[in-house]
């Protein structure tokens, strides 16, 4: 059987999403949804999908849609999700799955009733140098005992990950801080019991903090502490230190070094080194099989909770 796909957003990401399908057997994008209908015409013709359009609820229509992909705005994502499962289609979100707890509590609900697969884009829990150090933890030779994590960018204009104007404001706590929170339980393999948050001023235009700092403990004792900006004018992205029992490791994305600069080979930890085409294999593979998905809405839920508690402290 191939699994037919809807995938909404085809800026930065999405476009992640469709180099990632294109080696997944048993599995073909028929519909592009973007919200400028020349630009999304243009990347559908590049990747020979058939069907076009700017409204999601059009694709939702399809009969021969199965499973949507949602690369959208943050602020779309729970009420899109839940759009999805009403329509019958298995659905994964980009990160985050919703901007307030109560979307994610509504998009668990409906998941859980639907029977549907409803998976969140936690991509960390899919790149091979955090499933190197989750194998190594599952395997019992290496426990955490504080993560440190750098999560930086230069954005003091509203640009996506190719340099575009964006038509939509990101947020440092609820889409940059959700990796890390998600990450760090998952790989203690405790949850989350304790978190506090600060942040610098609000910027005047954008309406946000530009600067946040994060403290995390597990049940099990280990630590995280956070550190987000978009005012970094170096290197970008998150940097990840796992500082544990037995040893120390770097995490740059799908790279992973020891403490001490060393590269490790991580390139047989899964069938390729793309962690967002990980990603997509598990949602299909979760289909296929009719099973929870690694990083299920369910799953990832805590992080949610955890997310909404740190926001209350800023509020206050």
């Amino acid at each position: 059987m191939t699994i037919k796909v809807a995938l909404a957003g085809a800026g930065a990401f999405g476009i992640k999403h469709l180099e990632g399908i294109k080696n997944i057997d048993g599995v073909e994008v028929v519909s592009l949804i973007s919200r400028e209908l020349d630009k999304t015409k243009e990347v559908a013709d590049k990747y020979g999908i058939k069907h076009v359009t700017t409204d999601l609820a059009d694709s939702l229509a399809l009969k021969e849609v199965d499973a949507v992909i949602l690369c959208t705005p943050t602020q779309m994502h729970a009420d899109q999700t839940l759009a999805c499962l009403k329509a019958g289609k298995h659905v994964q979100v980009e990160i985050p799955l919703a901007d307030s707890l109560k979307g994610a509590q509504d998009v668990v609900a409906l998941a859980k009733s639907s029977g549907l697969v409803a998976m969140c884009g936690h991509t960390r829990r899919f790149n091979p140098s955090h499933q190197y150090v989750h194998n190594q933890i599952k395997a019992g030779q290496f426990n955490i005992q504080q993560m440190d994590v750098q999560t930086y960018f230069f954005r003091r204009t509203n640009m996506n990950a190719l340099g575009q104007p964006r038509s939509w404001t990101d947020h440092l706590l609820w889409h940059h801080a959700a990796h890390t929170v998600d990450l760090f339980a998952y790989q203690a393999g405790s949850p989350i019991v304790k978190a506090n948050a600060i942040q610098g001023p609000i910027h005047p235009a954008l309406g946000i903090a530009m600067d946040m700092s994060i403290q995390l403990q597990a049940a099990n004792g280990a630590i995280c502490t956070l550190s987000l900006s978009f005012n970094n004018d170096g290197p970008l992205g998150t940097f990840f230190r796992y500082i544990g029992d037995t040893a120390t490791y770097l995490a740059r994305y799908d790279d992973l070094y020891t403490g001490k600069e060393e590269k490790i080979d991580v390139s047989q930890v899964a069938v390729i080194m793309n962690g967002i085409e990980l990603q997509d294999r598990e949602f299909f593979a979760a289909i296929k099989e009719g099973r929870e998905p690694n990083s299920s809405v369910a799953q990832v839920f805590n992080c949610y909770q955890v997310l909404h508690n740190l926001e209350q402290q800023l509020n206050s």
